[in-house]
């Protein structure tokens, strides 16, 4: 067997690319947007791999990309999942058991989900003009790219490339919390229990302290997942035994 050139080796590596390309891009992913999922199953659609300066998403582009990821199909069991942890541990009883209780606990989580994706990704990006995607750094230690993926709730880029807080993750989550917590989260109520006539009062889930307990939760569960999205394109290399992409291999270009 004769051995392999190197034109070969070069061909061959840019071949599985190419194959880890068409993987984490495709038409439907917008300009400047990924078509990866994390752990190939959930939306990571606003994570860039690798790249430096990427022309700005317009207002258009960031709310057609929040649509995109809020409403996939994959969303659906996870809010599920989530209520069912809920409705165990009977968190905010005003929602009550059975198959009403759950049906309530599923519609608020994606309700409470959903917001904050436009509040955060969409709505304030657009009018403070701050850009809503999360840029993987890809170097330095472990240590490094963790505090620079839990700095990214903190700091952003706006849409001239420069840094500044980010105003969109942290004023945004907490005016999704108060829409949320006051609109359909369960108010205070009696309830009747099994003794005859004595009633017992659930109090409201409906207050500063409920709020800042979601937005807390909320920021917490992003602060986590961006430190995976920092770290899943490792991952996703090592699963498919695929070398390091070039720069900007994951986000699929505006066709001229």
């Amino acid at each position: 067997m004769q051995p392999q050139s190197p034109a070969a080796d070069k061909s061959s590596a840019s071949t599985q690319q190419s194959s880890d390309k068409s993987k984490t891009t495709s038409q439907s992913a917008g300009p400047g947007t990924s078509n990866d999922r994390l752990f190939f199953t959930l939306p990571n659609f606003l994570t860039l791999e690798n790249v430096g300066k990427v022309p700005p998403l317009t207002s258009k582009q960031k709310f057609a990309v929040v649509v995109r990821g809020s409403f996939d199909y994959v969303q659906y069991p996870w809010y599920a999942f989530l209520s069912g942890i809920s409705q165990a541990e009977n968190s905010e009883p005003g929602y009550g058991q059975g198959w009403e209780g759950y049906g309530k606990r599923f519609g608020a989580a994606f309700a409470d989900g959903t917001i904050e994706n436009f509040m955060t990704g969409a709505i304030l990006p657009s009018v403070l003009h701050q850009d809503p995607r999360y840029f993987q750094s890809g170097h330095g230690s472990f240590t490094h790219r963790t505090f620079y993926a839990l700095s990214r709730n903190l700091i952003t880029r706006v849409d001239s490339g420069k840094n500044e807080f980010n105003y969109s993750e942290v004023v945004g989550g907490a005016i999704s919390a108060a829409i949320s917590t006051y609109s359909y989260h369960p108010k205070g109520k009696y309830v009747t229990t099994t003794t005859p006539g004595v009633l017992r009062y659930i109090p409201s889930d409906r207050t500063l302290s409920n709020t800042a307990k979601v937005w807390a939760t909320q920021y917490g569960y992003d602060s986590l997942t961006l430190v995976v999205k920092e770290f899943w394109p490792d991952i996703r290399r090592k699963i498919r035994k695929t070398p390091k992409s070039e720069p900007g291999i994951s986000i699929q270009q505006e066709q001229k």
